[in-house]
């Protein structure tokens, strides 16, 4: 059964740093492209960062190119994200997802605020 499981959100300060962190079990992660995905109140969820299986590569929503990065760690079966240089219009609820089956975790909320 394909579990996924956020961690790492809360409140952070404009211009401050998180690292989400998705702990993926049930399935042989090294085999897997994963994505990180975001909700705002009242918006639709759309797409953060992907990577490819073997953290061969990976993509950016342009709104957080530069700023945030995606890893994979096929030994941990963690894909994490760091978001770097937040802001308030990041505050939202991150979903790890496994794009193949679309399987979601149940977020963890990021609030960004002074």
């Amino acid at each position: 059964q394909v579990h996924l499981v956020e961690s790492g959100g809360g409140l952070v300060q404009p211009g401050g740093s998180v690292r989400l962190s998705c702990a993926a079990s049930g399935f042989i992660f090294k085999n897997f492209e994963m994505s990180w995905y975001r909700q705002a109140p009242g918006k639709e969820r759309e797409l953060v960062a992907h990577i490819l299986n073997f953290g061969a590569g990976a993509s950016y929503a342009d709104f957080v190119k530069g700023r945030f990065t995606i890893y994979k760690d096929n030994i941990a079966n963690t894909v994490d994200l760091q978001m770097n240089n937040l802001k308030p219009e990041n505050t939202a609820v991150y979903y790890c997802n496994r794009p193949v089956g679309n399987f979601w975790g149940r977020g963890t909320q990021v609030t960004v605020s002074s």
